[in-house]
């Protein structure tokens, strides 16, 4: 039972903070207006549904958007070691740039980028 004496009281001290958060929560809580706490337009009244589809030319205009950040994630861990790394940590960077600018030569060819 002293193996688990540990264990019961950090689940208790987490239960009772939990528990103390909740109640202050409670205790200091506002009425929320109804009028602003609609899901957009600051309050006023929607014209359309929140959840109402997006054009379909934005998709590929986001799909670019990931590819670059995902690029950009790649490229600072990479920046820091690539001095240990020498030459082909230098030659992969090229590659994954090569493939990311074939996608946007292709999203580019099918008109992925034109906004009208």
């Amino acid at each position: 039972m002293s193996s688990y004496l540990g264990a019961l009281s950090v689940l208790g001290s987490a239960l009772l903070g939990i528990g103390a958060l909740h109640l202050l929560a409670r205790l200091t809580a506002v009425a929320p207006d109804p009028v602003q706490s609609l899901p957009f337009l600051s309050g006023h009244d929607p014209t359309e549904h929140a959840l109402s589809r997006f054009h379909v030319r934005w998709y590929p205009v986001t799909l670019i958007f990931l590819a670059f950040d995902v690029e950009m994630l790649f490229m600072y861990p990479w920046a820091v070691v690539v001095a240990q790394s020498g030459a082909g940590a230098v030659v992969e960077m090229f590659v994954f740039l090569g493939v990311l600018l074939a996608g946007v030569a292709w999203a580019w060819r099918e008109g992925a980028l034109r906004w009208v």
